[in-house]
């Protein structure tokens, strides 16, 4: 895992340069052992064709596959960029103080026995990484395969694996090398090349954050792959790699979104967080497009290492068959997409140059007989067209049309740049004759796709990618008018008593201190106090037994609602006494008003993240829906409106069949303020708010908790 056991030598772009572009490379632990790793990193730098000086380092050979072997780097005259390290892990510390003396300024640790083996591993880890701080030497690894650059310049194969990509735009960073090294494979099956890759193991320095900050100023990615099993650093990558997407896009697959058995928390926020929420939330925050399917995150990739991202969502669809279509629409309409009508320009354009079978839409069909001028003649209109952003086209290969011709225009006009152009490339693949019009398309940069599908989600990703890229969060609103002082004293106290969940009293004070609308209530020392109370509120009201050993009062008889008079409320509370005991027992009177939608608004904490809010339907809804959303503190006023339109319900909030709908400011309000009490309060862990009876013209809390460390 990325580990940080010791703080990283400071980062920049030169430095990894030694890393990834390097112009000599030792081998400190060569082999001649055929299978040893030593041994194999030789073989495909000489296979790949490194241009740089290969320096084995051996004390007990002249020479590995035909290069000359060193005994020591100190024997080895003029600079050296990089080292590979594949000794036993007790000799690394050494090794990397040699190195250091040496001056290489990047290194390779392939060997493993570090950080994943335990305490011993760990004080090694340690060990090497202060004699590399000492010395100014970045560490990739430990425990790593190792990077690849396809530059012709370089052709730097520093890696154990067994695929040769082709030069190309698409960069991947992996934590795990089985499944970093199952991606280049896959790419390369795909026929699309790639441009650097890495997979740095227990990242004990050089993370993954410093990696796609690196790719995202090398000129020549156009899109970054990133697998991760987990964020050691989740701020560090957020700070880092949210400047990047602004560039250009990162595709994302997290890997454990469904483990099982995630501990019982005590609030459901907590419960409906989960274990692995918070990454995808990053991923969100930042702009990152997150994958369940790594055959989808390759697929989409080429799309995005050779056309330009659309404008907005309308696309304009050429087809020569018209169920793939179909299919297509489907997927691109579940997508985001739309297909707007065409000018009335366009088409007395195309009922000109268009075959008199020809359906003269959107979408357009040039019909299985259509050739290389009547799908020129639709790709131009499409790009003159200033109500369409991208273009969609289905083209099987019929027979007794020039496909090659065809293959031509397509190319000619996607390679213009104007528009994004997508293929839906549909063919018999063991003919010579459709290979070479499948060559065509694929060496002029259009990204063809067997299934109509596949082909319609990689164009909603390069929209989602613009989309994202557009939106514009804004800053977290800083409210004026709270009572920070009030909510200072309160929380202090708390904490003093040393109790882990606040009386209601504490809570409802703090929330009134930041301005979050209550429902009126009064804590009753006792039977005749709550009596009084409910006579001076007004009927009907609703009683609570109050203690902090109390946390889902609702579930053990400890709520009564729409008490109409002083004898019902006796007799619920002396129910009360006789279920929880009279010590330390009080009573919680509130004026019970029905009505209204219940919604639920909460906190959880995620160690290293911070603070993630949520919002969604409450009451017994979110025991059986789970219909709720979450964002990472603080949430701007956009987001906090995201989180309305997102849940599944959202429809229920604008009212449905006559009902009115919520006071949608005030809700966004409410979560703002939320978020702005636990920015202020970090020691506030979870918190509920369930339900919140959400009216047309005001919304208030009518049950709160919240637990602190």
């Amino acid at each position: 895992m990325e580990a940080a056991l010791l703080e990283p030598v400071i980062n920049t772009v030169t430095e990894l340069d030694s890393l990834f572009k390097p112009k000599s490379i030792a081998i400190i632990g060569a082999s001649q052992k055929e299978l040893s790793i030593g041994n194999v990193i030789i073989k495909n730098l000489v296979h790949y064709g490194y241009t740089g000086a290969i320096y084995p380092i051996n004390p007990k050979m002249s020479e590995i596959r035909g290069i000359k072997a060193y005994t020591s780097i100190f024997e080895v005259e003029g600079d050296i960029d990089l080292a590979h390290v594949i000794v036993p892990a007790p000799s690394v510390p050494q090794v990397i103080e040699d190195c250091g003396k040496k001056g290489i300024k990047a290194v390779i640790i392939n060997s493993a026995g570090f950080s994943e083996m335990g305490d011993e591993g760990i004080a090694l880890q340690k060990k090497f990484l202060a004699i590399a701080k000492e010395y100014g030497v970045r560490i990739f690894g430990p425990n790593c395969q190792g990077i690849i650059n396809t530059d012709p310049e370089y052709r730097a194969y520093c890696d154990f694996t067994f695929t040769f990509p082709k030069p190309g735009n698409i960069s991947i960073v992996a934590l795990s090398g089985g499944v970093g090294a199952f991606i280049m494979q896959s790419l390369f099956d795909l026929d699309t090349g790639m441009r650097l890759y890495a997979s740095n193991g227990n990242a004990c320095d050089v993370s993954i954050s410093d990696v796609i900050r690196y790719y995202g100023d090398d000129e020549d990615t156009r899109v970054i792959i990133l697998y991760t099993e987990g964020l050691s650093n989740p701020l560090e990558f957020m700070d880092v790699v949210k400047e990047v997407t602004k560039k250009k896009p990162v595709l994302a697959m997290k890997s454990g979104r469904t483990v099982e058995g995630a501990k019982a928390a005590a609030s459901h926020t907590g419960a409906l967080a989960g274990v692995d929420i918070s990454t995808e939330l990053i991923f969100e925050k930042i702009g990152i497009l997150s994958f369940h399917n790594e055959e989808e995150l390759c697929q989409v990739a080429i799309a995005f290492a050779n056309q330009p991202i659309p404008q907005g969502n309308r696309v304009g669809i050429i087809t020569n068959t018209g169920g793939p279509a179909v299919i297509a629409t489907d997927e691109l309409v579940n997508a985001g997409l739309q297909l707007p009508a065409l000018s009335e320009r366009a088409k007395e354009i195309l009922h000109k140059t268009q075959l008199p079978e020809a359906t003269i839409g959107n979408p357009i069909d040039v019909v299985a007989t259509g050739g290389g001028i009547h799908f020129r003649s639709a790709l131009d209109v499409l790009m003159e067209e200033d109500d369409i952003d991208s273009i969609f086209i289905n083209f099987v290969t019929a027979p007794f049309t020039d496909t090659d011709e065809v293959a031509r225009n397509i190319v000619e006009v996607s390679q213009m740049k104007k528009k994004p152009v997508i293929c839906n490339f549909m063919t018999n693949m063991s003919l010579e004759r459709f290979q070479v019009t499948s060559r065509i398309l694929k060496d002029g940069g259009v990204p063809c796709y067997s299934f109509p599908t596949t082909a319609a989600k990689a164009l909603g990703a390069l929209y989602r990618y613009g989309k994202t890229r557009a939106r514009n969060i804004g800053e977290a609103n800083n409210f004026k008018d709270i009572d920070h002082n009030k909510a200072e004293v309160i929380m202090h106290q708390a904490v003093k008593d040393g109790k882990p969940y606040l009386s209601a009293d504490r809570v409802y004070e703090l929330l009134n201190a930041y301005g979050i609308p209550v429902a009126d209530w009064w804590l009753a020392n006792d039977i005749e106090e709550a009596m009084s109370a409910a006579n001076g509120m007004g009927y009907p009201v609703v009683l609570k037994a109050e203690s902090t050993e109390i946390v889902h009062k609702s579930d053990v008889g400890g709520v009564a609602i729409n008490l109409k008079n002083a004898i019902d409320v006796a007799e619920a509370a002396s129910r009360m006494v006789n279920v929880f005991g009279s010590k330390n027992l009080k009573f919680f009177v509130q004026k019970f008003m029905p009505g209204g939608k219940e919604l639920i608004a909460g906190v959880s904490v995620k160690p290293g993240l911070g603070h993630l809010i949520m919002f969604g339907l409450g009451g017994v809804y979110v025991e059986v829906l789970k219909d709720v959303v979450f964002k990472i503190a603080p949430v701007t006023k956009v987001e906090a409106g995201e989180m309305l339109s997102s849940i599944k319900a959202a429809k229920l909030l604008d009212g449905v069949r006559g009902e009115k709908g919520i006071n949608r400011d005030m809700a966004i309000e409410i979560i703002q303020r939320v978020s702005q009490l636990v920015t202020d309060f970090p020691v506030i862990t979870e918190m509920d708010m369930n339900p919140i009876i959400a009216l047309n013209d005001k919304l208030f809390v009518v049950d709160a908790r919240m637990k602190i460390s």
